[in-house]
């Protein structure tokens, strides 16, 4: 695992590759990207883009989604999967919001995680962006950059915060989610572009040539794998024929 030096390193140089990295979910207030990242589960930030604008025409606050139908929520948010639990999530969520905090979202890490069908990854992503509070969201995307470059030692997610928040300033922590998030979803894939990316000679990953795997990418530096030499085969008694007695003297 690289050092707190190192990290810092490593993160400024991605965010040079990256400038202005910003959460890519649409969004004009705290309750909106509350409600657009429970939508963001299992399915891509353009789709939940796509889908939140007619939602929220429809329910425009908290108090309006506290009283929904979840048979019609489920209808304005069917396209981006799950909806049945993530209308439950939403109205839910509303409710609470309504019966405990006057229908405002909280600008706190307890509050927000109490909320139903929220987690800490949300409630980071709600805090940095909407609230002005320090937060590091960490997904599936900041899970296998942090992991490969090697400046996170786990797969998980609040061991991973806990790590990075460590070795960063908090006010650096949300640009940091964002960077690598982002450059999960261009450049560290799951098929990754090594070729393209601005700290590979750092990268736990590209050094220890798993990139060329079978399988990588054609036209990168990912070099092709070398195949094995065949193995020589030993001939069988049969093959050797009859042994041949020694000679008498």
């Amino acid at each position: 695992m690289k050092t707190a030096a190192q990290t810092r390193a490593i993160m400024t140089k991605l965010e040079a590759q990256h400038p202005g990295a910003q959460t890519e979910l649409h969004y004009e207030n705290p309750y909106q990207l509350l409600v657009a990242t429970i939508l963001s589960a299992q399915t891509t930030d353009l789709r939940v883009n796509q889908v939140s604008p007619a939602l929220l025409a429809r329910y425009p606050d908290a108090r309006a989604l506290s009283d929904a139908d979840t048979r019609e929520v489920e209808r304005l948010i069917h396209a981006t999967g799950f909806f049945s639990q993530k209308s439950r999530s939403l109205v839910g969520m509303a409710q609470a919001l309504v019966a405990h905090h006057g229908g405002a979202v909280p600008p706190d890490m307890d509050a927000l995680v109490a909320l139903p069908g929220v987690g800490r990854k949300t409630a980071n992503v709600v805090l940095g962006h909407a609230l002005g509070v320090f937060g590091l969201a960490v997904d599936r995307h900041v899970l296998r950059v942090a992991g490969r470059i090697g400046i996170a030692d786990s797969d998980d997610p609040i061991v991973v915060e806990r790590e990075l928040c460590g070795v960063l300033p908090p006010e650096g922590w949300t640009l940091a989610s964002d960077t690598l998030i982002l450059h999960g979803r261009r450049i560290c894939k799951p098929r990754p572009l090594c070729d393209r990316c601005s700290v590979r000679s750092a990268c736990d990953y590209f050094r220890s040539g798993a990139f060329g795997s079978p399988g990588a990418r054609a036209g990168s530096l990912q070099p092709a794998p070398r195949r094995p030499a065949p193995a020589r085969r030993r001939k069988t008694a049969a093959a050797r024929g009859p042994a041949k007695r020694p000679k008498r003297g």
